[in-house]
This record gives structure tokens, C-alpha cells and sequence, in this order.
């Protein structure tokens, strides 16, 4: 039986950063990876798009947190979290063809006998639809709360996650624009 320390986890930003709040999961990997220190067994992927090709991401990891935005019909900016039994209910709701390939993904895991403990974090969004690099600020406001949820599950599996001071946060120069 592995140790905390020993356990890979994995936390995965999935969406199209092209289509505003469409691009959560990626906005939220960058804003982890400008705030935060994490331990070895902890890696921060930015998914994307990618669906089936994230396989081997997700076989290696024995706990996944996925970030996407989770559309329940609630208002915009309701922060969602989901696992066991609320997963299959929301792979039944397949909002984008990012989403299709992932879960085939999770599929595979799953006959591979190799699918990890999975936790989903999102926020309702405003608007996937719009061409834009930007997140919507009803979505944008709810982001702090977001990685707060990120780094509380991370807790909960026994990581010790360090805010980076100001200067290192000044310093982090990010892919995209948020």
C-alpha cells in the first residue's frame, strides 16, 4: 500500500481556452501553478482538448482532480464538486466534444483496471460559446474560490501545498492571458 507520499496525484485543467468560461480548467492550472509550490508526487497538467490522448496521464495517477466547467443548470458562477456517483450522472450530460474524448479516456482506465480515485471541481459557467481568451466575471470572480477548493482536496489526501511569496508570484509569467 503506497503512503501519501508515495501516491501520484494529479490535478488536470481540461477545456478550449478560445471559448471563454469554456477555458476554466486551463486558467485554473496556470493560476495554481503562479501561486503555489507543490510537492514531487503532485503534477499540475494542462489538458486542454487532448480527450483520449490524456490516457496515459490519467492511468499514472492513483487520485485525479479534474477543473472544467460543470454545467447543472445552476446560476453562473455556482461552484460545483462531483465524485462517485455524481460523475456518471454528469458523463451522461456531455456538454463538449473535449468532454466525449476525456470520459473515453476514463472509459479505458476503467476496463484497464487502472482508473484513479476522481474528484471533478468546476464552476457553472456563464458562456462557452463566445470566441474570447477571457472568462466571463461572474466566472472570473469565483476562481479564487476555485483553487481554494483545489488546494483543500489536495490537503484532504495529506499534500502540503506552499503559497510562493509575492516575489515569485511577480515572476511567473503565464502561457496565455487570463
Amino acid at each position: 500500500m503506497k503512503s501519501n507520499l508515495e501516491k501520484q496525484i494529479t490535478v488536470l485543467g481540461i477545456g478550449n481556452i478560445l471559448f471563454t468560461d469554456e477555458g476554466l480548467g486551463i486558467r485554473a492550472i496556470e493560476r495554481l501553478q503562479q501561486r503555489y509550490h507543490f510537492p514531487d508526487n503532485v503534477t499540475l497538467v494542462d489538458g486542454g482538448v487532448l480527450g483520449i490522448h490524456l490516457l496515459a496521464t490519467v492511468t499514472e495517477a492513483d487520485h485525479l482532480i479534474v477543473i472544467d466547467a460543470i454545467q447543472k443548470r445552476s446560476l453562473p458562477g455556482t461552484i460545483h464538486r462531483l465524485e462517485g456517483d455524481e460523475l456518471p450522472r454528469r458523463i451522461l450530460a456531455k456538454n463538449s466534444l473535449h468532454e466525449v474524448d476525456f470520459l473515453e479516456a476514463l472509459a479505458v482506465c476503467q476496463a484497464l483496471d487502472k482508473a484513479p480515485k476522481i474528484v471533478a471541481l468546476g464552476i457553472e459557467p456563464y458562456d462557452i460559446e463566445t470566441l474570447s481568451l477571457q472568462l466571463t466575471p461572474v466566472v472570473k470572480d469565483k476562481l479564487g474560490d476555485l483553487l481554494n477548493m483545489v488546494v483543500e482536496e489536495l490537503r484532504k489526501l495529506g499534500v502540503t501545498v506552499r503559497e510562493k511569496t509575492e516575489e515569485e508570484k511577480r515572476n511567473y509569467v503565464p502561457c496565455n492571458p487570463c
